[in-house]
C-alpha cells in the first residue's frame, strides 16, 4: 500500500462502522477510496441525482437536508452520508452541502453493497441512519418499537362495556358478571364518560361498608377518571398508570369512550417490571419492608438499560417509582400520626419532578400548607411528617439533600401564600441565592394532598417569568457557569474528583447544563412543563431557536443522558456504587465521538443563550 492509502486505512480504523470490519475487508475499502474536496457553501449532492459512492467525511463539516429544504443532519469528521440513497435505487435522497471546507472519502457503490451483504454490523449501522445513531449507540430499538411505537388502540380487543349513570350497583354488577369484565364505564345522558367502577370498588365501597346494592352506581364510581386517547402510545398509558397507581385506564376518542385497558393488557409491553415494583411499594406496611425493595428498583433500572429503553422511558419510570415511595411513606406517616390538622401538598422537586430521575439521586422536597396554618398549633405535626418521609426516603436509597432542600427545613414548610411570595421575589428581585433556589424549585410536582396548589405555583411562574428579562438574563448568567468539558481542539477537558484523576462528571458538565438552558427557554415562552423533552417540544412549537437547533438539543441531550445511564447501570451490574464520573477510556471510539458532538451542541446552545438573553 502507498503512504496515502496507509493513512486512509488508519483513519478507517478509528471510525465506525469501519473499525468493526475484518482486516481483509478494511484493507479492501482503503484501496478502493477516491478523494474529493469541497469548498464551504458548495453543493456536494443534489436531490435525485445518480449516486455512485458512500460519502465519509475526512475533515470539515457537512449539512444534509430534506426535500423541502429543512435541515436533516449536521455531520463532522468520521460521519457518513448518502447511505440511504444507495439503499434506495442509487439516487440522492438527502441533498448535502459543505458547511466548512471539507475533504470527502468516496467508497464505491459496489464495495458498499458488498459490505452491506456480507457484514451484519455494517448493514445494521447504515440502515439505522446517522440521525438515529445520535439518539442511541445501538441499532436495536425493540423497547422503543414496543412501548413508543405502538399505540393504545392496538391493545383494544373488544367494545367498551358500559352502563348509564342512572343504573343501580346491582345492575352494574350483573352486567359485569354477564360480560366477564372487571371494570365498567359509567356514561352520562350524552353518552360521555362520567366515571368507572371496578371489582375493587364494589368490594371496598359497597360490600365493606354494608350498603345496599340498590344504591345508584354513581355513589361508588370514580368520577372524572384519568383517561388516555386511543392514538397515544402504550408507553404514555404505562406512565399514567404508574403515576396514579391505576389498574384500569379508560380509552377515549375525543370525549367518547372506546374501551378500557388493564395492567394485564400492557404488561407484555413493559418488560422492565416497573409496574410491578410500584404495585409492590403500595403493599408494604413498614419502612423496613420498603427498604427491602431497593434491589428490585436497581434490577428494574438495569433491565431497562439492557433492553435499550431510552432516557425518557427510564427517567419517567424511575421518577414514578420514587414518587410511589413518597406516596406510600406519606400514607404510613398519616396512619401513625393521625390525620393532618390542616390540608397540605407534598412537593417533589428537581429530577423527580422532571421525570428524569436515575438510581443515583438525593431527595429534594417541600411542603405547601393551607393558609390557615398556625405554626404554634400545627407545625409539630408537619415536622414529624416531614421527618418520617425524609428518613424513609433515605432508607430507600434517596439520600438527604446536602443543601437541606427538604420539608424538614422550616423554610420549605410554609403556607401557600408564603410560597407565592417566595416565587414572586425570586423572579422580580433576582439575587445569587434566589437564583440557586430558582434552579431547584422551578421544577416542581405535587405528589400528595392538594395537588392544585402545585399547579397554581406553576401557573404563577409561567405568568411572571416571561415578563422579567432581568430574571432571565440572571438565570442565563448562572447557567453558563457550568460549561461542557471540551477543549479548543474538541478534546475532552478532564477533571479530578478527589478519588480518581481524569474523569468526566457527566451530570455536572453535561445533563445539568442542558437542563438549565432548556429551563430558561421554557420559562421565556411561558411553559408550564417540567420534563426537559416536553419543554423542548414547546420550544420547537414556539420557534424561538434557529431552525433545527431544538432538535439538535433533543438528540444531544439523549446522547449525554444515555451515557450517564449506561455508566450507572454498568456499576450496578459490577456490584459497585453508581456515580456520575465517566472514564473516557472505558467508552468505545464510537461513543466518544458522539459524546464530543453532543457536548459541542451544548456549547453552541450556551453561546446562543448568552447573546439571546444578554447575560
Amino acid at each position: 500500500m502507498e503512504i496515502e492509502q496507509i493513512e486512509i486505512l488508519e483513519f478507517l480504523k478509528r471510525h465506525s462502522p469501519f473499525q468493526e470490519l475484518p482486516a481483509e475487508q478494511l484493507q479492501q475499502v482503503a484501496l478502493s477510496i477516491d478523494i474529493g474536496y469541497f469548498k464551504a457553501g458548495s453543493d456536494i449532492l443534489r436531490f435525485n441525482e445518480p449516486l455512485h459512492a458512500l460519502h465519509l467525511i475526512r475533515s470539515g463539516a457537512v449539512e444534509t437536508f430534506r426535500r423541502n429544504g429543512d435541515l436533516y443532519n449536521r455531520l463532522s469528521e468520521g460521519g457518513i452520508f448518502a447511505e440511504q440513497g444507495l439503499l434506495r435505487g442509487g439516487k440522492v435522497r438527502f441533498p448535502a452541502t459543505a458547511l466548512e471546507d471539507t475533504l470527502i472519502y468516496f467508497i464505491p457503490d459496489e464495495v458498499f453493497q458488498q459490505l452491506f451483504d456480507e457484514n451484519e454490523f455494517f448493514a445494521d449501522y447504515v440502515q439505522v441512519g446517522d440521525s438515529e445513531r445520535r439518539k442511541t449507540s445501538k441499532a436495536s430499538n425493540q423497547a422503543r418499537a414496543d412501548l413508543l411505537g405502538a399505540t393504545v388502540s392496538t391493545l383494544l380487543s373488544r367494545e367498551p362495556v358500559s352502563i348509564g349513570s342512572e343504573a343501580s350497583v346491582w345492575q352494574a354488577a350483573q352486567l359485569m358478571t354477564e360480560q366477564n369484565v372487571s371494570s365498567l364505564l359509567i356514561l352520562d345522558e350524552e353518552q360521555y364518560l362520567a366515571g368507572i367502577i371496578t371489582d375493587k370498588d364494589i368490594r371496598s365501597r359497597l360490600v365493606a361498608p354494608g350498603l345496599k346494592s340498590e344504591i345508584p352506581v354513581t355513589d361508588i364510581m370514580s368520577a372524572n377518571p384519568v383517561t388516555i386517547e386511543k392514538q397515544q402510545y402504550i408507553f404514555e398509558a404505562m406512565m399514567l398508570m404508574l403515576r396514579h397507581n391505576l389498574h384500569h385506564l379508560p380509552v377515549v376518542k375525543g370525549q367518547q369512550p372506546v374501551g378500557v385497558i388493564a395492567i394485564s393488557d400492557i404488561i407484555r409491553f413493559e418488560s422492565q417490571s416497573s409496574l410491578y415494583v410500584v404495585s409492590r411499594i403500595f403493599r408494604q406496611q413498614t419502612v423496613d419492608e420498603l427498604q427491602a425493595l431497593v434491589p428490585d428498583v436497581h434490577a428494574c433500572f438495569v433491565r431497562m438499560v439492557n433492553e435499550d429503553a431510552n432516557s425518557q422511558m427510564i427517567g419517567s419510570a424511575m421518577a414514578a417509582i420514587g414518587r410511589s415511595f413518597k406516596q406510600r411513606l406519606l400514607e404510613l406517616a398519616e396512619a401513625e400520626l393521625g390525620p393532618p390538622p390542616v390540608p397540605y401538598c407534598f412537593l417533589a422537586l428537581g429530577s423527580m419532578a422532571r421525570d428524569e430521575q436515575l438510581v443515583l439521586t438525593d431527595q429534594d422536597n417541600a411542603l405547601i400548607l393551607d393558609n390557615r396554618f398556625d405554626a404554634k398549633l400545627h407545625d409539630s405535626y408537619f415536622k414529624q411528617l416531614a421527618a418520617f418521609v425524609s428518613d424513609g426516603l433515605a432508607a430507600c436509597g434517596y439520600t438527604y439533600c446536602t443543601g437541606k432542600v427538604m420539608a424538614t427545613n422550616p423554610q420549605w414548610r410554609q403556607p401557600l401564600q408564603v410560597w407565592q411570595q417566595y416565587f414572586q421575589n425570586w423572579i422580580t428581585q433576582p439575587s445569587a441565592e434566589r437564583l440557586l433556589h430558582s434552579s431547584i424549585f422551578f421544577d416542581l410536582d405535587g405528589v400528595w394532598g392538594e395537588l392544585k396548589w402545585a399547579e397554581q405555583l406553576q401557573q404563577l411562574v409561567s405568568k411572571l417569568a416571561q415578563k422579567q428579562p432581568l430574571f432571565l438574563a440572571s438565570m442565563t448568567r448562572n447557567a453558563l457557569s457550568r460549561t461542557p468539558p471540551l477543549g479548543f481542539f474538541k478534546d475532552f477537558v478532564m477533571e479530578q474528583d478527589g478519588k480518581q484523576n481524569n474523569i468526566l462528571n457527566i451530570k455536572r458538565r453535561g445533563t445539568a447544563p442542558f437542563v438549565d438552558l432548556i429551563r430558561i427557554h421554557a420559562l421565556a415562552i411561558g411553559s408550564t412543563e417540567s420534563n426537559s423533552f416536553s419543554r423542548l417540544q414547546q420550544i420547537i412549537a414556539a420557534q424561538v431557536l434557529p431552525k433545527g437547533r431544538a432538535e439538535d438539543l433533543r438528540d444531544a441531550f439523549e446522547v449525554i443522558a444515555m451515557t450517564r445511564i449506561r455508566h450507572q447501570a454498568a456499576a450496578l451490574r459490577s456490584g459497585e456504587e453508581p456515580d456520575n464520573n465517566v472514564l473516557p477510556e472505558q467508552l468505545s471510539e464510537f461513543e466518544r465521538k458522539h459524546l464530543k458532538e453532543a457536548f459541542q451542541v451544548l456549547s453552541n446552545a450556551q453561546k446562543f443563550l448568552k447573546f439571546h438573553f444578554k447575560a
